[in-house]
């Protein structure tokens, strides 16, 4: 066929055939569609102006319009693959799952399919010049048969990319939601990273220095010239996570900056607080050795032995606390703020301790006077608590669980034993409170596994 008459879209079945599907989509997108549609049924008729006359007229207008249907199957078949391209890279960019690879992979099988039935329809053109004088009936109604079969194969195949792109739907419409995201997210890690640096300006202002802010601050610096480069440089995925964790970390250090001056306040308070908490503990622990001589004047040594050490020892644990509610200013001065709030739990841990053992002395006279004004009271409590672990131990049955009537049994028989220590001269009083106590504790101990037994077996 000579190239006055070659037609477009026959040229372009040629390129497809000679390098395959197009990739570039800006110049698809720049395509002049309506344009070459309002063409097409120009240079469909072949360009020029054909002679009709001599024998065959019939034959030749019926392989022209199967040559026709044929040029119109193949321009069909290029746009739905030109659109399934787009769907595809637009799955690609997003998603790396099996599913997606092999659909892209199931893509490039249809591309080749694709230029299979071009070739074979370029083939079949070429075959027949129709524009031939002396084009018998013959001929054409050979010409007719191969452009109609190239049509079928163009439809076919192009039935089959429109059931595989149907396919893609769930793919396609995950995709489409990703990069949605991905506008938005970048702009929210942006702006999170905006809002960081200027609540810590604002801070600076006061006279706070926030020196590991800005060092936290500045280390996302990078992280956002990750995000200027773009999905294109780092994937969708990728980008879209970089941008909430950027948005989490300053955030972070925003609501951080924001609180700063509140807690330099609350630092300045503790270190008040603790300090006079100090003060009032080396206070009490002056009155602990009056309370120890009392001990000793009235009752056995068992009852007082383990609290001969407290003066001492309270006021070592003062000292370190003292020393570390220097370090802990010292640091506050500093700005250096973790270090000032460590330091302080520090001084808190000491003087809690310092605080129970100074209040222990006088706790254990006030106890001993009591019990030996009347050891009743105590017995009787504890006789309580074991009558009343047996009431409920022996609800709902004739006899008790063995598991809970023996400790309970035990518990009664330490009792009595408690009590009769206290026969002599010498009682002492502090072993009788200790083993009531726990006496007690076992009568606990049981009501507590009867209940949770009886709980599990309702559920």
């Amino acid at each position: 066929m000579t190239a006055t008459h070659t037609q477009p879209h026959e040229q372009r079945a040629r390129r497809r055939a000679r390098g395959g599907p197009v990739r570039d989509l800006v110049a698809l997108a720049l395509l002049p569609l309506p344009l070459l549609v309002a063409a097409a049924p120009a240079a469909f008729a072949g360009g020029g102006t054909r002679r009709w006359f001599g024998r065959g007229d019939g034959q030749r207008a019926e392989a022209q319009a199967a040559k026709d249907a044929a040029a119109a199957a193949f321009y069909e078949l290029d746009t739905a693959q030109r659109e399934l391209r787009i769907s595809i890279e637009t799955i690609t960019a997003v998603d790396n799952s099996p599913r997606a690879r092999k659909a892209a992979a199931d893509y490039e099988a249809f591309g080749h399919r694709i230029d299979e039935v071009s070739q074979g329809y370029i083939a079949a053109v070429d075959s027949h010049d129709l524009d031939r004088d002396d084009l018998d009936s013959a001929s054409a109604g050979r010409a007719r048969a191969d452009l109609t079969r190239a049509k079928e194969e163009l439809e076919r195949v192009k039935g089959e990319l429109e059931r595989f792109a149907q396919g893609l739907g769930p793919l396609l419409q995950t995709a489409e939601t990703q990069l949605a995201r991905l506008a938005p997210a970048v702009e929210r890690g942006r702006q999170g990273l905006l809002a960081a640096s200027n609540a810590l300006d604002e801070v600076r202002a006061k006279g706070l220095k926030a020196d590991d802010l800005a060092a936290r601050l500045a280390s996302l610096a990078p992280e956002l010239t990750k995000l200027n480069e773009g999905a294109g440089r780092h994937g969708v995925q990728e980008t879209i996570r970089r941008a909430d964790d950027v948005l989490r970390k300053a955030e972070e250090l925003r609501a951080e900056a924001e609180r700063l001056p509140e807690r330099a306040a609350e630092i300045d308070k503790r270190l008040v607080s603790l300090r006079t908490r100090a003060q009032a503990i080396t206070t009490r622990a002056g009155q602990v050795d009056p309370v120890l001589s009392e001990l000793r004047r009235r009752y056995s040594a068992a009852c007082w032995q383990d609290l001969q050490q407290v003066p001492e020892q309270a006021a070592q644990s003062v000292r370190q606390a003292e020393v570390k509610l220097r370090e802990a200013q010292q640091a506050r001065d500093e700005q250096r703020w973790a270090d000032a709030t460590s330091r302080l739990a520090t001084v808190r841990a000491l003087l809690d301790t310092t605080g129970d053992a100074v209040s222990a002395a006088g706790d254990r006279l006030q106890r001993l006077d009591a019990v030996s004004f009347d050891r009743q009271q105590e017995v009787d409590r504890t006789r309580f608590a074991i009558r009343d672990a047996q009431r409920l131990a022996m609800s709902g049955r004739s006899t008790p669980d063995p598991r809970h009537a023996r400790p309970l049994d035990d518990a009664v028989a330490r009792l009595d034993r408690a009590v009769a220590g206290l026969e002599g001269r010498h009682p002492d009083w502090w072993h009788f409170l200790t083993e009531t106590e726990a006496v007690r504790l076992t009568a606990s101990r049981v009501v507590q596994e009867i209940r949770e037994k009886r709980g599990g077996a309702g559920a």
